[in-house]
């Protein structure tokens, strides 16, 4: 059958058709296999790699990247105003956020302050994470969330805080073994370090005499752990430099020094090591003059240093000579405030030479117990320390809480009796610092 022109011109456009679409259709399965593997990519480096790097808990590293052409027209208005800002707040110590290897190798840290007028920073007590112990294992009960444990309005408060500090009395592994002999040992799971950035926290003292309960391998996974969570960890060390070195955050144009140490126990050959020079440990201070070196040179590299020290008899609201001796040491070598814990209750507040000693401030979220605990919420300008305010809080059937009205006023008044020459006003402050 004879072909009529039209057809033949038909077939030979189906043909192209059809050539065109065995072109298309390998080389656009072959777009999309490029693009997920970019995608790909992306999150693995976005969830695995990025990571393993320490957190920068700030706008700074925006800063890093367009700070040498803030012209560019990549950065849009809002960027070049916040990249202005960050300038502005932050002029002094310039030299050292543009540098961040400076920053690392120096334990020194960078964040943006909610109220640019003001630092706020605050402290809580002693923290429990272990699953064999009541206060974990009744939240783990309860499903895990951490409002069961810790009220939500007492989180709000804690995630409030520009920097928010804890001790953190325990180390986080599946490895090591109980330190023999010792009569309680403590051991968190590892993904149990995300409650810390649940509730706010941003730094943890490893300075205490439970850190070391599993030995050096969960002493170790500690350290790590906490650095892979973007935890920040002061009072330890893979030797005795790292363990002493202050820690350093840069704020509202001010450097703040932090500095842990522990006294306990306090013996010759502890259970719980203290780091040497070639050894892994935490800083101890019962002989105190690495503490005291340490703190001078803290306050002659910073604008404030702030002491947490791990000291004081178990169980025993009254101070005892060793902190007393200690305290005045420590605010004679530049300390500007000096926060206790270790005696598991409250302990009273005084002034040293000028500057304000909390001794104790008692389990925070310990154990089943119900006992009078708090928070201690400081504030500082570049003029030094402003306010200081002991935040009352109950821990009571394995839950710690804000209390309000009578019990407030109950607690507030037995720290007033505890706190001879110090006055406590009603909403907690201490006047006449």
């Amino acid at each position: 059958m004879a072909v009529s022109k039209s057809d033949e011109e038909e077939i030979m456009r189906k043909q192209r058709h059809r050539k065109k679409s065995n072109f298309i259709r390998p080389f656009c399965i072959t777009l999309i296999l490029v693009v997920m593997t970019g995608v790909i990519a992306m999150f693995s480096y976005l969830w695995i790699i990025e990571p393993a790097r320490p957190r920068d808990t700030s706008h700074f590293q925006l800063m890093r990247e367009k700070i040498e052409d803030t012209s560019a027209e990549t950065v849009q208005a809002d960027e070049q105003e916040q990249i202005e800002e960050i300038l502005n707040t932050n002029d002094k110590y310039m030299d050292i956020l543009s540098d961040p290897d400076y920053m690392a190798k120096n334990n020194i840290y960078a964040k943006d302050a909610i109220d640019p007028a003001r630092v706020s920073i605050t402290f809580a007590g002693d923290i429990l994470f272990d699953p064999g112990y009541a206060v974990m294992s009744k939240l783990l009960q309860n499903g895990g969330n951490i409002e069961n444990a810790i009220a939500a309005d007492l989180i709000d408060e804690m995630r409030d805080a520009d920097i928010m500090v804890v001790n953190n009395e325990f180390p986080y592994s599946d490895g090591g073994s109980p330190t023999p002999e010792k009569q309680f040992t403590f051991r968190a799971k590892p993904a149990a370090v995300s409650y810390l950035s649940d509730i706010g926290v941003d730094l943890v003292s490893l300075a205490n005499n439970h850190a070391y309960d599993y030995g050096e391998t969960a002493f170790l996974d500690t350290m790590q752990i906490l650095q892979g969570e973007g935890i920040t960890y002061m009072g330890a060390g893979r030797n005795l430099q790292e363990a002493r070195r202050p820690v350093y955050y840069i704020i509202n144009n001010m450097k703040i020094a932090f500095v842990a140490a522990t006294q306990i126990e306090r013996l010759d050959n502890p259970d719980t090591k203290g780091a040497t020079d070639t050894s892994a440990g935490v800083f101890r201070c019962w002989n105190g003059d690495n503490l005291l070196e340490t703190v001078r040179e803290a306050r002659a590299n910073s604008d404030f240093v702030i002491v947490f020290l791990h000291w004081g008899t178990e169980n025993t609201e009254t101070i005892d000579w060793a902190q007393e001796k200690q305290a005045s040491e420590v605010a004679e070598a530049g300390a500007g405030l000096i926060i206790g814990a270790h005696p598991h209750c409250l302990q009273q507040i005084s002034m040293v030479n000028g500057v304000p000693v909390v001794y104790s401030l008692g389990n925070f979220w310990f154990n089943s117990k119900t006992v009078d605990t708090g928070m201690v919420r400081a504030e500082l300008d570049e003029n030094g320390l402003q306010s200081l305010q002991f935040i009352p809080c109950l821990q009571s059937g394995c839950k710690t809480s804000l209390v309000q009205g009578e019990e407030k006023n109950r607690i507030l008044n037995y720290m007033r009796s505890l706190s001879d020459g110090v006055q406590i006003d009603e909403e907690g402050f201490i006047k006449d610092l």
